[in-house]
């Protein structure tokens, strides 16, 4: 197969198109204004619609009117604008909706910088707006897996009737590597019988909507929503493991982090430190017992993780450890980038800490 090279967010948006995404909504903010740009020429070839919202709030509202209608819909954004459709992501999914939602993380808080950053970890796996509800949230590496996970976003969207995240920093999107476009196999998806076709479909009427005003009803959505996550952490958690085996120490990064530990990773195996990597590619649902099963080795005198923020992800590594080995934190913020060396020296500093 061919390869080409492409920017990271315009692949993003050309995926998002040959997965039969039909509506795009969105608001520009560095550093994902290419999807926006890209979407803006390539939906009305493809006989999709782009619209330019006069806001992010707007624009998540407009991606759940489509959705609603049974279209493939798609939105993106960077960290403050995912804060603005905080309450429209919830309506999402308590109206049991399939969307798609791009996040090119930038450094905050506030405005903070157009940087990368990895500091909207919490706010994807935690609190996607308010009440009890969950997005399912990708986490790519790399463009490649990104353009692959876009495909997968939108089955899993069709499939479980949520809201699925891709959660990528703004080096993502910016940088370009060669990606191949792969045939992918046809998903059986269920029908959406339950949207609202209007004149299209006379005589069936149906409403979507959010809203239970009786506790009781709601509180039984609510339970079928837990058993809905359930069944989503049976099925779709995913990660990778390299070199965990035989590993000194583990490392757990996502998304572009986790490249440069890998790079760490292999500066130290050559002076002769065992260092593996775990990469959580779902960061909801996360993959604790796995993380847990490549610790448990007797090797491996501690967990170490890295990240673009002040420490997240950091909290659901302890989880998944429960004080099973110790679990050190190494952090870059505000749109600061961990490098290679210091990552290096981080993992010498422990394992000189952890001797026996």
């Amino acid at each position: 197969m061919q390869k080409e090279l492409w920017k990271g967010n315009e692949a993003i948006a050309e995926a998002a198109v040959r997965a039969g995404c039909k509506a795009y909504f969105g608001y520009p903010i560095t550093p994902q204004n290419e999807i926006p740009e890209y979407m803006s020429h390539r939906m009305p070839e493809t006989g999709g619609v782009f619209l330019q919202a006069e806001s992010e709030v707007a624009a998540i509202n407009m991606v759940y009117g489509a959705s609603a209608a049974g279209v493939r819909a798609m939105t993106s954004s960077s960290s403050p604008g995912i804060s603005l459709k905080q309450e429209g992501i919830s309506y999402l999914i308590g109206a049991e909706l399939p969307a798609v939602i791009v996040n090119m993380m930038r450094g905050g808080p506030g405005l903070g910088t157009i940087q990368a950053g990895q500091a909207d970890y919490f706010q994807a796996t935690r609190a996607p707006g308010h009440g009890d509800g969950h997005m399912i949230v990708l986490a790519p590496s790399g463009i490649q897996e990104a353009v692959d996970l876009v495909a997968d976003a939108f089955d899993m969207a069709d499939i479980y009737r949520n809201p699925v995240m891709i959660l990528a920093d703004g080096m993502i999107g910016q940088m370009m590597e060669p990606i191949v476009w792969k045939e992918r196999e046809a998903v059986a998806l269920p029908p959406k019988d339950w949207a609202a076709l209007g004149r299209e479909a006379p005589g069936k009427t149906h409403f979507v909507t959010s809203l239970r005003l009786q506790s009781p009803e709601n509180e039984r959505f609510n339970q079928e929503l837990t058993g809905k996550y359930q069944r989503i952490a049976d099925k779709e958690t995913r990660w990778e493991e390299i070199d965990c085996q035989d590993a000194d120490l583990i490392i757990v990064a996502y998304g572009t982090t986790s490249r440069i530990c890998q790079s760490a990773a292999r500066k130290l195996r050559q002076e002769g430190i065992k260092v593996g990597i775990f990469r959580p590619i779902t960061l909801w649902p996360y993959p604790y017992e796995a993380l847990r099963k490549a610790a448990q080795q007797q090797s491996v005198k501690a967990v170490l993780t890295v990240e673009m923020s002040s420490g997240q992800m950091v909290e659901d590594v302890r989880l998944a450890m429960c004080g099973l080995k110790p679990t050190p934190f190494y952090g870059r913020t505000g749109g600061m980038i961990p490098e290679t060396d210091d990552v290096a020296d981080k993992v010498r500093q422990i394992l000189q800490e952890v001797k026996p």
